[in-house]
């Protein structure tokens, strides 16, 4: 163990986090924007929107994947006009690893997020509006706060799914070493390639990642059960 330790790449894991931390952010403000216009909607058209925000979480990553190669692909028009215009391409590159997690962890932060606002107490939207609040500094000052268990929740979870995507990632990004090689990516290489060894590594650098998020999970859960006990 010790001599795989010595001559491992540790680049897959800086990737990883680096990608797992950039596509969490990405989440994190897109799932809590796009919980907060559901919430706005009609019954009809939540139903819809909810479906279509919830479909990656549902669709194998995959083909997550496969549509996102197709957008951004050097050969279809957007992404051909990202690198005429912008001289960005996604494909084969480190952004298009951050692109792939974030869709990928989107559903997850936003449905936490839209589960802790539908949570919150009215009573408390109805008292900041009586004050005058303007409808921004409610959400902000009122439901923000209620509901930040929950989104707390979210984004660890968000996190987690960043960390450990493979699928889309394999598809939108490759295998480059050094550049978009991930744990998860790592792992699938050096089992086809038979170095059960450093894969078995990358597996227990994964699974106690995963515990310590699972933890994380548990207190930021634990200590939003006793800010309501207190509330009530």
């Amino acid at each position: 163990m010790m001599d795989i330790i010595q001559n491992i790449d540790w680049s897959p894991l800086w990737i990883s986090l680096k990608t797992g931390f950039v596509a969490t952010v990405i989440a994190f403000f897109t799932g809590i924007l796009a919980a907060r216009l559901v919430m706005k909607l009609g019954n009809k058209a939540k139903w819809i929107a909810d479906g279509f925000l919830t479909l990656p979480l549902v669709l194998p990553p995959t083909v997550a994947g496969f549509l996102l190669l197709l957008l951004f692909s050097l050969r279809r028009p957007f992404g051909k006009f990202l690198m005429v215009n912008f001289d960005i391409k996604i494909v084969q590159t480190w952004p298009g690893c951050v692109i792939a997690a974030a869709v990928i962890a989107f559903p997850l932060m936003y449905r936490n997020a839209r589960a802790a606002f539908e949570q919150v107490d009215i009573n408390m939207i109805y008292a900041g509006r009586t004050l005058g609040l303007s409808e921004s500094r409610i959400f902000w000052k009122i439901v923000m706060p209620l509901a930040a268990p929950g989104i707390a929740s979210g984004t660890v979870l968000a996190f987690a799914r960043a960390l450990g995507e493979y699928g889309a990632t394999s598809m939108l990004a490759g295998n480059i070493l050094g550049k978009t090689r991930t744990i998860s990516v790592a792992i699938a290489s050096e089992t086809a390639a038979g170095n059960y060894d450093v894969a078995g590594f990358w597996v227990a650098v994964i699974v106690t990642v995963s515990f310590l998020i699972v933890v994380a999970i548990n207190m930021t859960s634990q200590r939003g059960m006793g800010r309501v006990k207190r509330w009530k």
